[in-house]
């Protein structure tokens, strides 16, 4: 894949109040479950009396009750149990046996509850992390929980936003702890997909950011959604989010974003002219110097030169060069490369 295949974290979280990264808890950051169905049957009725009579006893035998083993009542009607065969009692409504009872679900082994305690318990939680440290958008998110809970749940979360950058792995871990304790809620939900993002787990990402959207409706993260899809060797699906008509209703750095990821999964399917047409249609020449312009610009060259056109893409890692002054990309050293090769 493309070297700068991955869009930023920090433009695939704002429509929601949150980002990767930022929903997991830096305090710069933005923030980013299904409640259970309630039960749908309805009272069977059983237990009450039959009033398919007026509620009155049948009367087919002269006005007695009528009795179905030699003339004793049946117990339906206030009587003693009527015997069907010799007398036995009548056990409709009873198990017949242990082959009509639901089967009993196995007994999880020990190793699976081991590892699912360790999930939910999550890595050890610095004692100078206290959860206070997220955006108050988040925090907010998490006032419908027990006060202990949620404590808990902002303090994973926190290290996650902590880590996410110099240790993506553990920021992750922290995220499925909070996730095991909060999973109907989407700040949670985005926060696990973003990380599993920046950990390298595309196809969690894609889940838990799936769910995220279920629950808030947010499209802030279709950039991600699409880039995990051309992870997982669906590019046609990455073009696809692309086309969402709500990506035309981006600002300008997450639109930027989804055009990276589109032109890259043009790539991915052997379309180079399709990728060079949707980088071209992009505000390439803005003079704005924000961290997407210049990924922007170096897609386009980075583009160019898989296209063949060296003295195009040349020009254009200089553009990169020009904007880049913290130094997010690799475009001087692409631009010297190539002013070697061109060189007589």
């Amino acid at each position: 894949m493309p070297e700068n295949r991955r869009p930023s974290r920090p433009a695939a979280g704002r429509s929601s109040g949150g980002s990767a990264g930022k929903s997991t808890g830096k305090p710069s950051g933005k923030p980013t479950g299904k409640p259970a169905g309630k039960p749908t049957g309805k009272p069977t009725g059983r237990g009450k009396p039959d009033t398919r009579s007026g509620g009155k006893p049948d009367t087919r035998s002269g006005g007695r009750p009528e009795s179905r083993s030699g003339g004793k009542s049946d117990a339906r009607s206030g009587g003693k149990p009527a015997g069907r065969s010799g007398g036995r009692p009548d056990t409709r409504g009873k198990p017949s046996s242990r082959r009509d009872e639901a089967p009993r679900r196995a007994p999880r082994d020990a190793e699976s509850r081991t590892r699912e305690q360790a999930l939910y318990d999550g890595p050890e939680l610095p004692e100078n992390i206290t959860g206070a440290e997220l955006d108050r958008a988040i925090s907010s998110q998490l006032k419908g929980l027990p006060e202990k809970l949620a404590s808990r749940v902002a303090r994973h979360l926190a290290a996650a936003g902590i880590m996410i950058d110099d240790d993506p792995e553990t920021a992750y871990q922290h995220t499925l702890a909070a996730r095991a304790r909060a999973p109907r809620l989407a700040v949670v939900r985005e926060a696990a997909g973003e990380a599993a993002y920046a950990a390298g787990h595309y196809a969690e990402a894609l889940a838990d950011l799936r769910a995220a959207k279920r629950m808030n409706g947010a499209t802030a993260y279709i950039p991600i959604m699409a880039d995990c899809h051309r992870a997982l060797g669906h590019p046609d699906q990455a073009v696809k989010l692309a086309k969402s008509p709500s990506v035309a209703g981006f600002p300008a750095d997450a639109k930027a974003e989804m055009t990276i990821v589109e032109a890259g999964a043009r790539r991915d399917m052997g379309q180079l002219d399709a990728a060079l047409r949707t980088l071209e249609l992009a505000p390439l020449m803005s003079k704005s110097r924000e961290s997407w312009v210049v990924r922007l610009r170096y897609a386009y060259a980075d583009t160019l030169a898989a296209a063949g056109r060296d003295s195009d893409a040349l020009t254009w890692f200089h553009r990169t060069v020009a904007i880049d002054a913290d130094n997010l990309t690799d475009a001087p050293a692409r631009a010297e490369e190539l002013e070697q090769r061109l060189s007589p």
